[in-house]
């Protein structure tokens, strides 16, 4: 292969792990989105939900 030929096929290489590595910070940035609250439509709200919903009937059940 000539130097013309490497060069370009360094170029792809590096081409192609930017644009995986650009692709795995984007997942990995959604991902912790998730996971922060957001005033009610994350993950993390929705198991505050539920958590306080389970608490609530955990009083009901002890009141009994």
């Amino acid at each position: 292969m000539t130097v013309n030929e490497w060069i370009g096929f360094a170029v792809g290489v590096s081409t192609l792990v930017g644009a995986v590595a650009i692709g795995v910070r984007h997942l990995v940035k959604s991902y912790l989105a998730e996971l922060k609250p957001n005033g009610g439509s994350s993950i993390k709200d929705s198991i505050a939900r539920l958590e306080q919903r389970v608490d609530d009937l955990f009083k009901l059940m002890a009141e009994k």
